[in-house]
C-alpha cells in the first residue's frame, strides 16, 4: 500500500455522526492515508458536520471557518466538508464558502478515497458528491476508531420515518433503513475483539428496527444475538422511540447477560396539545403507562429522556404540565433543549414561535427541577458498591481516574471519579467502586 498523504479529521454531531467519521477514517486508512491531529501538517482537512439545530449548524460553520483560515494562510491544501450540514445545505454552502474543496453528503462517504485522491491531485473537475439514501444502511466494518478503544458506538439503522414537525433529519439522512441482524452481529463480533467491553446502540428510531426489511420490528431477536457476543461485557440502549415497547422486549432487557437496565427514550413533552403539535404520535398517559410499566420490569432502570421547551404555541400552563410529568417520573437522567427554529421543517409554519428569553427561562426551571432529582439520586448511591468502566486518567493526579456507572452515557451524562486502592487501574477496566459522595451531577469514590 502506497503512501497517498496525511489528513486530519474534524468530527462534529450525534454519535451516529461519529460511526460515520469512523468509517470514513477506516476507508482512508485502508487506500494509504495518514491520519495525523495537527491540521498544520496535513495535506486537508475533513470537517464531518452537524446541521440538526441551529447550535450545532453554528458550531459546523465556526469549524468550517477556521479550517478554511488556516488554507489561506498555507497551513493545509485542502478542505472537504461532509455530513449533515454538507446534506442539509448542498451547494448552496459552495455558494457562502467557495473556497471550500469538497462537498461530501450523508451518503457520499463511501466515496471519501475518490474525493481525496482528487484533491490531492489538484483534479478540480467534480466539487460535490451527493448519494441518495440507500434503502439498506450502510455497512460500518473497518473503521478507525475515535473513541476510546474500550467503547463503541453500534448503529442498527439509518434515516427515519417519523415526521416530527420539529426535525430536519429524515430530509438529511433519508426514511429508515435497516441494517441486517447478521451485519450487525459481525461488526459487534469485530469490535469486541479490538478490545470493546461496552456497546452503544444507537439509530434515529431504534424500536422501529426491521420494520422495513423485516415488516416487523425485530429489535428482540437483535439483542437475543448481541447478548451472546463473547468479549463484550456493556450494552447500552439508545433513541427509544415510545412505541413498539412490549413486555417482551423489556423481560429480555431486565434477564440478559449484558443489557444494561439503562434506556433512553426521548420524549420530548408531556403535554397532549403539543405532543399533537409536534407530531409525536403518543400522549401523556400512554407514556406515563409506559414507564410505570419499565420501571416495573427492569429493577433498577435507568431512565434517560429528553425535552424540549418553548415550542411554538407552548403556554405557561402546557409548560407546566411538562413540569409536573418531571416532578412525578422522577427521571434519573434528563436532557433539555429550548425549541430550534428549523426553516425547512413543518413547526417553522406554526404560529404563535416564543421569544428566546421565554424558552431559555422555561429550560431553566425544568433544569432546576431536575437538579433536585439528580442530586437526590447520587446522594441515594453513598455507601453502595457498583460497577464503573475506567475511562480515562485524572490529569496530573496520580491513582486518580474518570469512569462512568451504568446509569452514565459517554459525553451527555455524569461520571464517577474513582480513587485506587491498591491495585493500578487502567482503561476498560470494570471494577466495583464504593461510592463515597455525591459531587453535582457527578459521583466520587474509591475501587475495593
Amino acid at each position: 500500500m502506497d503512501f497517498k498523504g496525511k489528513y486530519a479529521f474534524v468530527s462534529l454531531g450525534c454519535p451516529k455522526n461519529t460511526v460515520d467519521s469512523e468509517r470514513m477514517m477506516g476507508l482512508l486508512k485502508l487506500d494509504g492515508y495518514e491520519l495525523i491531529a495537527d491540521p498544520k501538517q496535513s495535506d486537508f482537512v475533513i470537517i464531518n458536520t452537524c446541521g440538526f439545530i441551529e447550535q450545532a449548524r453554528k458550531e459546523s460553520f465556526a469549524a468550517i471557518d477556521e479550517m478554511l483560515e488556516l488554507k489561506r494562510s498555507g497551513g493545509t491544501r485542502g478542505v472537504i466538508v461532509s455530513g449533515c450540514l454538507a446534506e442539509r445545505q448542498k451547494e448552496q454552502l459552495l455558494l457562502e464558502r467557495p473556497e471550500i474543496d469538497s462537498l461530501v453528503g450523508v451518503f457520499g462517504r463511501e466515496e471519501i478515497t475518490r474525493i481525496a485522491d482528487r484533491l490531492v491531485g489538484d483534479l478540480a473537475e467534480q466539487r460535490t458528491v451527493f448519494q441518495p439514501a440507500p434503502i439498506r444502511a450502510l455497512p460500518d466494518e473497518n473503521r478507525l476508531q475515535i473513541t476510546p478503544p474500550h467503547f463503541a458506538y453500534l448503529k442498527i439503522s439509518e434515516g427515519c420515518d417519523r415526521l416530527c414537525t420539529f426535525c430536519a433529519i429524515p430530509k438529511m439522512r433519508g426514511k429508515h433503513a435497516t441494517k441486517p441482524i447478521e451485519q450487525i452481529v459481525s461488526e459487534a463480533t469485530a469490535l469486541a475483539a479490538t478490545g470493546v467491553k461496552e456497546l452503544i446502540v444507537v439509530a434515529q428510531d431504534t424500536t422501529y428496527y426491521g420494520m422495513d426489511l423485516y415488516g416487523e420490528p425485530r429489535l428482540k431477536q437483535l439483542l437475543r444475538e448481541l447478548d451472546q457476543v463473547e468479549g463484550l461485557q456493556w450494552i447500552r440502549l439508545m433513541y427509544f422511540y415510545p412505541m413498539y415497547i412490549d413486555d417482551e422486549l423489556l423481560e429480555l432487557i431486565a434477564g440478559s447477560q449484558r443489557i444494561l437496565p439503562y434506556i433512553d427514550m426521548p420524549l420530548q413533552h408531556a403535554d397532549d396539545t403539543m405532543l399533537r403539535r409536534m407530531s409525536r404520535k403518543t400522549n401523556h398517559l400512554d407514556a406515563e403507562k409506559l414507564i410505570h410499566r419499565m420501571r416495573e420490569i427492569i429493577p433498577d432502570l435507568t431512565l434517560r429522556t429528553t425535552f424540549i421547551t418553548g415550542f411554538p404555541g407552548e403556554t405557561e400552563q402546557q409548560f407546566q404540565n411538562l413540569a409536573d410529568f418531571v416532578g412525578r417520573h422522577q427521571f434519573e437522567r434528563m436532557g433539555v433543549f429550548t425549541y430550534s427554529f428549523e426553516p425547512d421543517t413543518p413547526a417553522a409554519k406554526l404560529p404563535q414561535q416564543i421569544e428566546d428569553s421565554i424558552k431559555n427561562s422555561r429550560r431553566d426551571r425544568l433544569m432546576a427541577i431536575q437538579q433536585d432529582i439528580a442530586f437526590e439520586f447520587n446522594r441515594r448511591q453513598t455507601g453502595r458498591t457498583i460497577d464503573v468502566i475506567i475511562d480515562h486518567a485524572v490529569p496530573d493526579q496520580p491513582a486518580a481516574w474518570i469512569g462512568r456507572a451504568r446509569f452514565d452515557a459517554p459525553d451527555v451524562d455524569g461520571c464517577v471519579f474513582v480513587t485506587e486502592s491498591g491495585q493500578a487501574l487502567t482503561p476498560g477496566n470494570i471494577v466495583p467502586v464504593e461510592i463515597v459522595q455525591g459531587h453535582g451531577y457527578d459521583l466520587v469514590g474509591v475501587a475495593v
